[in-house]
Formats: C-alpha cells, structure tokens, sequence
C-alpha cells in the first residue's frame, strides 16, 4: 500500500493506465460531451480538467477555437475517478497529487486496485491484505474500487459511438463544405 501524497514535482503525465483496459484505434476517442456523459460531469468541469491539466483527452486536445478534444477510454476512467473522489469530499490538490502518484505508480491490474481514503489522504491499495491493514489502522474511511469503476464506464460506453480523428475539426468542414456549395 502507497500512500499517494503530495508532491512539488511535476511528473511526465503520459497514460494514467497502461494494462487490462480495451484499447480503441489508433485516432479513435470519444467526444468532450460523450466523455463527460459517461463519467457523470458536467462539461464545464471536463473543460476546466483540461484547461488545468488535471485530465488531458490522450487522443486529441483542443487546437484552438472550434476544435474538439477526443477522450480516450482510459482518460474517462480517470474522469470517473476523479469525479467519485470530489464527492467524497477530497479536495481538488489532493486528487490532483494522487493522480500524478497513480501516473506514476504504473499499475498492471486495475481489477485488483482499490483507492482508499482517510479523507485527508489517498492510498492506493493493490491487494485485499492492504486494504484490511490500512482499515484496521483506522485509516481507511472509504474505498472506490478501480475494476468496478471501470467495468462501469465500459458499459456507459457501449451505446456511445467512437469518433475517428479526422485531420479537420468539425467546424474546419463545415466551413470547408459551405465554400464548396
């Protein structure tokens, strides 16, 4: 069990998650409002996830005014996560260093990962023994399962199509096809 504590450092934020999640196309990603449906948002709070660097989509960021970032699966993990950590009364810069930590802490099995919290402080528990222990400290008030988390977003997911990255933005087209016609 890691104690995901808070740090100066800024850390190569990369992919939250590598392992046990599906992996979409190469370009493929959901929408901002598709995202943020699915992790239970709003889409101002995405926006300002990504404007501050708490969540980036992985897939496409936002290249200026008109242009549509594209989230990848894990990134709406991350979305999820984060949004259940907020309503259980985290700050915003705890969650913020935890997030860093679990970029960090490079995990290989999010079915048997469980974020723990005394309120005050993130864990990051990778087996049942760790998180019996941090309970029977006192330590641990509540805990979010990583699996069961993401076996929900897969399912939110499942009526929701994915959008190839086109080299245009939505926007670029339209006015692209109202010159042409």
């Amino acid at each position: 069990m890691k104690e995901l504590s808070r740090s100066e450092d800024r850390y190569d934020l990369g992919l939250l998650f590598t392992d046990g999640m599906p992996d979409l196309e190469a370009g493929e990603g959901f929408r901002g409002t598709i995202a943020a449906r699915a992790a239970g948002i709003s889409y101002r709070q995405l926006d300002y996830w990504a404007r501050t660097g708490l969540v980036e989509p992985t897939i496409r960021g936002a290249a200026g005014s008109g242009s549509q970032r594209l989230y990848g699966f894990r990134d709406i993990l991350v979305l999820k996560l984060v949004k259940r950590l907020l309503d259980t009364g985290i700050s915003l810069q705890q969650i913020r260093t935890a997030v860093n930590q679990l970029r960090e802490a490079g995990i290989s099995d999010l079915a048997q990962t469980t974020l723990m919290s005394d309120g005050a402080s993130v864990y990051l528990c990778t087996s049942n023994d760790e998180v019996i222990d941090l309970v029977s400290r006192g330590q641990g008030v509540f805990g979010i399962a990583v699996g069961k988390v993401l076996r929900e977003v897969e399912s939110s997911l499942v009526e929701l199509d994915t959008q190839v990255q086109d080299p245009q933005d939505e926007l670029a087209a339209r006015r692209a096809a109202r010159v042409a016609g």
